[in-house]
């Protein structure tokens, strides 16, 4: 049983109650500003999370706190030892061949092999010996996902992974990490700004407010779901009354982002 810790502590690799993740407890200031207050999330195996919230809210920072990144922290979270993260910008060394950043990172001598299957998972099985300054956006976006899926990881963390992404590469990347999850079933934390893209794809939606999740929703639509279902309408919109977004501005803007 995970338990509230007072001071500065590290995340715990470790497995709690059968869940995928526990947080209890945490803070994290910068510069003396509390940009995460006392917060606590659950996230069960299998179970596809997404968080929204405003810029500067903290959703980023406790996704770099769940992969280990940050650890200037007090309270206590508990991951598995296997994870990963794809983050907005695909961060590929240049120098390298798609296949060997995909591997980047990996302890001992992993074999090419290793690297192709990844990437004809993720549709790029004739882009492995390619230079990465020859990759398209999403080209490049589908190389970091299989970097982070060559790590059998139980927990994904994606954090606005689609975001520079057109509008069209972008629905593409949504559907292959809706079906990337469901082939793999493990769980997967997905922080972005856009409402519609959170209930499309997850099973439950986490608003962060005030350095603490402020709401949640779970998404009880079937797979794969249709934007024009009333029922995801009053679920876009209830989030965005949540995220402050009146009507106005919801006329001015027909497909808003948080």
């Amino acid at each position: 049983m995970a338990t509230d810790v007072h001071g500065p502590v590290t995340p715990v690799t470790a497995k709690a109650e059968g869940l995928a993740v526990r947080v209890e407890g945490l803070s994290r200031s910068f510069d003396g500003r509390a940009v995460i207050d006392d917060l606590r999330l659950d996230v069960q195996p299998g179970e596809f999370v997404a968080l929204l919230g405003r810029s500067g809210c903290g959703k980023s920072t406790l996704l770099r706190i769940l992969a280990g990144l940050d650890r200037d922290i007090e309270g206590t979270v508990l991951v598995p030892r296997r994870k990963a993260v794809a983050f907005q910008a695909p961060r590929l060394m240049p120098w390298k061949r798609v296949w060997r950043n995909v591997l980047l990172g990996l302890p001992g001598r992993p074999e090419r092999a290793l690297a192709e299957r990844a990437l004809d998972e993720v549709g790029l099985e004739n882009r492995s010996n390619a230079w990465p300054k020859t990759l398209s956006g999403g080209e490049a976006q589908r190389a970091s996902l299989a970097r982070a899926l060559v790590r059998e990881p139980d927990l994904l963390l994606l954090d606005e992974p689609f975001g520079a992404l057109d509008a069209l590469t972008r629905i593409k990347a949504q559907r292959l990490v809706d079906e990337l999850w469901q082939r793999r079933g493990c769980a997967v934390l997905l922080v972005t700004h856009d409402v519609e893209e959170a209930v499309l794809l997850a099973d439950r939606v986490l608003v962060m407010d005030g350095g603490v999740i402020a709401y949640e929703t779970r998404v009880d639509l079937e797979r794969p779901r249709d934007i024009t279902d009333p029922r995801f309408g009053e679920l876009r919109a209830e989030l965005l009354r949540r995220l402050g977004v009146d009507r106005t501005e919801r006329t001015a803007h027909p497909q808003p982002t948080a």
